[in-house]
Protein backbone atom coordinates (compact mmCIF):
# COMPACT_ATOMS: atom_id res chain seq x y z
CA UNK A 1 0.00 0.00 0.00
CA UNK A 2 2.45 2.28 0.77
CA UNK A 3 4.22 2.10 -2.48
CA UNK A 4 1.00 2.74 -4.43
CA UNK A 5 0.32 6.14 -2.86
CA UNK A 6 4.26 7.15 -3.19
CA UNK A 7 3.48 6.28 -6.45
CA UNK A 8 0.40 8.38 -6.92
CA UNK A 9 2.00 11.75 -5.33
CA UNK A 10 4.99 11.43 -8.09
CA UNK A 11 2.08 10.88 -10.58
CA UNK A 12 -0.22 13.38 -9.29
CA UNK A 13 1.00 16.00 -11.99
CA UNK A 14 0.26 14.05 -14.85
CA UNK A 15 -2.94 12.68 -13.20
CA UNK A 16 -4.29 16.24 -12.81
CA UNK A 17 -3.02 16.98 -16.36
CA UNK A 18 -4.50 13.60 -17.45
CA UNK A 19 -8.11 15.11 -16.18
CA UNK A 20 -7.92 18.37 -17.36
CA UNK A 21 -7.16 16.99 -21.08
CA UNK A 22 -9.89 14.53 -21.18
CA UNK A 23 -12.50 17.36 -20.44
CA UNK A 24 -10.93 19.79 -22.57
CA UNK A 25 -11.30 17.39 -25.19
CA UNK A 26 -15.03 16.45 -24.66
CA UNK A 27 -15.74 20.32 -24.40
CA UNK A 28 -13.79 20.58 -27.63
CA UNK A 29 -15.88 17.57 -29.35
CA UNK A 30 -18.91 19.08 -28.11
CA UNK A 31 -17.85 22.35 -29.16
CA UNK A 32 -17.54 20.74 -33.01
CA UNK A 33 -20.30 19.06 -32.58
CA UNK A 34 -22.35 22.52 -32.17
CA UNK A 35 -21.00 24.09 -34.38
CA UNK A 36 -21.56 21.73 -37.53
CA UNK A 37 -25.44 21.69 -36.37
CA UNK A 38 -25.27 25.19 -36.55
CA UNK A 39 -23.71 25.15 -40.00
CA UNK A 40 -26.01 22.44 -41.56
CA UNK A 41 -29.04 24.83 -40.38
CA UNK A 42 -30.83 26.76 -43.24
CA UNK A 43 -30.70 29.63 -41.63
CA UNK A 44 -27.57 32.10 -42.59
CA UNK A 45 -27.28 33.68 -39.36
CA UNK A 46 -27.07 30.22 -37.90
CA UNK A 47 -24.58 28.92 -40.39
CA UNK A 48 -22.35 32.19 -39.65
CA UNK A 49 -22.29 31.52 -36.01
CA UNK A 50 -21.66 28.12 -36.81
CA UNK A 51 -18.39 29.25 -38.53
CA UNK A 52 -17.36 31.63 -35.88
CA UNK A 53 -17.79 28.43 -33.26
CA UNK A 54 -16.11 26.29 -35.42
CA UNK A 55 -12.96 28.47 -34.81
CA UNK A 56 -13.19 27.63 -30.98
CA UNK A 57 -12.14 24.30 -31.13
CA UNK A 58 -9.69 24.45 -33.49
CA UNK A 59 -7.81 26.75 -31.62
CA UNK A 60 -8.05 24.60 -28.24
CA UNK A 61 -7.14 21.88 -30.01
CA UNK A 62 -4.05 23.78 -31.44
CA UNK A 63 -3.15 24.67 -27.60
CA UNK A 64 -3.82 21.59 -25.97
CA UNK A 65 -1.58 19.89 -28.12
CA UNK A 66 1.17 22.86 -27.93
CA UNK A 67 1.17 22.75 -24.24
CA UNK A 68 0.88 18.88 -24.22
CA UNK A 69 4.63 19.27 -26.42
CA UNK A 70 5.74 21.77 -24.18
CA UNK A 71 5.43 19.60 -21.04
CA UNK A 72 6.64 16.53 -22.44
CA UNK A 73 9.76 18.59 -23.61
CA UNK A 74 10.22 20.04 -20.38
CA UNK A 75 10.08 16.14 -18.71
CA UNK A 76 12.87 14.74 -21.32
CA UNK A 77 15.31 17.68 -20.69
CA UNK A 78 14.43 16.99 -16.97
CA UNK A 79 15.37 13.71 -17.24
CA UNK A 80 18.76 14.17 -19.38
CA UNK A 81 19.69 17.12 -17.06
CA UNK A 82 19.23 14.92 -14.41
CA UNK A 83 21.52 11.83 -15.49
CA UNK A 84 23.66 14.67 -15.58
CA UNK A 85 23.74 15.75 -12.47
CA UNK A 86 23.08 19.15 -13.83
CA UNK A 87 19.68 20.06 -12.34
CA UNK A 88 19.42 23.03 -9.82
CA UNK A 89 19.53 22.14 -6.33
CA UNK A 90 16.19 23.16 -4.41
CA UNK A 91 17.91 24.34 -1.07
CA UNK A 92 16.43 27.55 -1.00
CA UNK A 93 15.03 28.32 2.34
CA UNK A 94 11.05 28.46 3.02
CA UNK A 95 8.32 30.26 5.04
CA UNK A 96 6.69 28.25 7.68
CA UNK A 97 3.93 28.07 5.10
CA UNK A 98 6.21 26.40 2.60
CA UNK A 99 6.70 29.28 0.22
CA UNK A 100 10.38 30.30 -1.11
CA UNK A 101 11.71 33.09 0.40
CA UNK A 102 12.01 35.64 -2.40
CA UNK A 103 15.21 37.12 -1.34
CA UNK A 104 17.11 34.39 -1.14
CA UNK A 105 15.95 32.99 -4.68
CA UNK A 106 16.37 36.62 -6.23
CA UNK A 107 20.25 35.49 -4.62
CA UNK A 108 20.38 32.25 -6.43
CA UNK A 109 18.83 33.97 -9.55
CA UNK A 110 22.01 35.71 -10.11
CA UNK A 111 23.82 32.76 -10.29
CA UNK A 112 21.90 31.41 -13.30
CA UNK A 113 21.51 34.67 -14.55
CA UNK A 114 24.78 34.97 -15.64
CA UNK A 115 25.27 31.35 -16.45
CA UNK A 116 23.18 31.80 -19.17
CA UNK A 117 24.30 35.01 -20.18
CA UNK A 118 28.05 33.18 -20.46
CA UNK A 119 26.09 30.16 -22.71
CA UNK A 120 23.16 31.87 -24.73
CA UNK A 121 23.19 28.54 -26.81
CA UNK A 122 23.44 25.90 -24.40
CA UNK A 123 19.68 24.92 -23.30
CA UNK A 124 20.72 23.67 -20.24
CA UNK A 125 21.63 26.98 -18.87
CA UNK A 126 17.92 28.30 -19.97
CA UNK A 127 16.42 25.44 -18.17
CA UNK A 128 18.27 26.08 -15.11
CA UNK A 129 17.68 29.73 -15.69
CA UNK A 130 13.50 29.04 -15.97
CA UNK A 131 13.46 27.09 -12.64
CA UNK A 132 15.19 29.71 -10.97
CA UNK A 133 12.69 32.27 -12.26
CA UNK A 134 9.90 30.30 -11.49
CA UNK A 135 11.67 30.22 -7.73
CA UNK A 136 11.69 33.79 -7.70
CA UNK A 137 8.23 34.13 -8.64
CA UNK A 138 8.32 35.26 -12.25
CA UNK A 139 6.66 32.36 -13.17
CA UNK A 140 5.88 34.97 -17.39
CA UNK A 141 9.83 34.89 -17.57
CA UNK A 142 10.32 31.14 -16.48
CA UNK A 143 7.86 30.00 -18.78
CA UNK A 144 9.89 32.31 -21.53
CA UNK A 145 13.00 30.91 -20.42
CA UNK A 146 11.92 27.36 -20.84
CA UNK A 147 10.94 27.84 -24.40
CA UNK A 148 13.75 29.68 -25.19
CA UNK A 149 15.44 26.18 -23.46
CA UNK A 150 13.25 24.33 -26.01
CA UNK A 151 14.04 26.07 -29.22
CA UNK A 152 17.64 25.01 -28.16
CA UNK A 153 16.99 21.29 -27.01
CA UNK A 154 15.06 20.90 -30.34
CA UNK A 155 17.83 22.29 -32.64
CA UNK A 156 20.28 19.76 -30.87
CA UNK A 157 21.81 17.36 -33.84
CA UNK A 158 19.99 13.83 -33.70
Amino acid sequence: MPNILASLRKSRTKIWVGAVTLLLVFYLVVAFQRSVLLLLDPNLVAKAIGAGYLVLPVIGAWALIRELMFGARTEQMAKVLEAEGGLPVDNLPRTPAGRIIREAADLEFEKYREEAEAAPGDWRSWFRLSCAYDAAGDRKRARASMRDAVKLFRGMPG
